[in-house]
Order: C-alpha cells, then structure tokens, then sequence
C-alpha cells in the first residue's frame, strides 16, 4: 500500500519539478501510512500540527469555533490534496482549527521536522514546497476574495465548478458554513440552480 501511495505523491511532485530516486526514497523512507475513519480527528483544536497530509483517498475539512462554539468549514480537502493547518504546522504554535475525516481516509504523513530535513537536503524539494505553498495561498485568497465579493449563488456555483461531486460527498450544513450562509439559505440557492 505504501508504494502506491508515495508513488501517487511522486507524480504529482513530479508535474511541478522532477523528483530525483535519492528524494523518492528519502520521502518513502520519511512517511508513513495511515488511515483514520470518517468523523475522526486528525488535528483537534489547540493542539499542535506535526504533520503535514496527503490525501491518497477520501476528504478532509477544517473546520474553527466562532465564538458562539458553532463550527464553520474553512476548507474541502480532497483526494490529491495536501491538508495542513498552515499557521499551526509552520509556526509549531497550538491551532485554531481542526482537521477532521468526511470519509474513511488513506493518509500520507509527514513529520515537520522530516520535511525541514528534506528541505535541507534536496533543494528542489523547496522548489515544490514552495509552487505547492503558493497554491495554497492563492487557493486562501481566492476563498477571501469570493466571500467579500460575490454572491452567496456565485460562491456555491464556484465550489460546485471546482469539486462537482461535492453535494454527494459533504453534507450541506458543512457546505452552508463553508459558503458563509445558513443552511436554509443553501436551500433555497440550490431550488433555483
């Protein structure tokens, strides 16, 4: 199991910059393979991220606290993906957010401390964090930007373009907190499209 899924990490690291076999084995040899249920907690609030994911099946969200205690989706995390909280795992400081399974998932995990040495070691390693960073962020500012300047119908006709399956996967109250609107509102959203 493990080859196929550092594999599939390979090819994928591969379209933004060749991958030589000492890297390969060095991430193999640095990762490992897990798999957590649906519901279940990768990274729980105020705790600190160790690990940075890769998701070779099922979906992921993040999710925070506002300050009534009710949960908003920050992110979908799909197959492919890599899921993170940016702020805790970068800065090893306790997070504001959690990391939860939508589905039965098969995960890639790698330490912080392994992929500093892997940046250290491989240069072009940091040339993949870095296109792979910079998706990240355009991917946070593309969100920011949808929320201040398009309608609630133009914000689910967005995530609709960019995860079409998604209405089967998630539920709508995460998709309703995700988009910043009520689920009632969804609702009647959906009735019109």
């Amino acid at each position: 199991m493990k080859d196929e899924v550092v594999e599939k990490v390979i090819s994928i690291f591969n379209s933004i910059h060749p991958v030589s076999e000492n890297l390969k084995e060095k991430i193999f040899e640095g990762s490992d393979v897990i798999q957590i249920k649906k519901k279940n907690l990768l990274l729980d609030i105020g705790e600190t991220s160790k690990y940075i994911f890769f998701i070779y099946k099922g979906a992921l969200r993040s999710y925070y606290l506002d300050q009534e205690g009710k949960d908003n989706t920050s992110w979908f995390l799909f197959e492919n993906e890599l899921a993170i909280s940016v702020f805790s795992f970068f800065s090893q400081k306790p997070s504001f957010e959690a990391l939860e399974g939508l589905d039965d998932c098969i995960l890639l995990r790698l330490s912080f401390a392994k992929l500093q040495k892997l940046y250290l070691e491989f240069p072009e390693f940091n040339y993949i964090g870095r296109i792979l960073t910079e998706q990240y962020y355009i991917r946070s500012e593309e969100k920011a930007n949808a929320l201040r300047m398009l309608s609630a119908k133009e914000r689910y006709l967005q995530l609709l373009e960019r995860y079409p399956e998604i209405i089967q996967r998630v539920s709508l109250g995460h998709i309703a907190t995700y988009l910043g609107i009520t689920q009632h509102t969804l609702s009647r959203i959906r009735a019109k499209v």
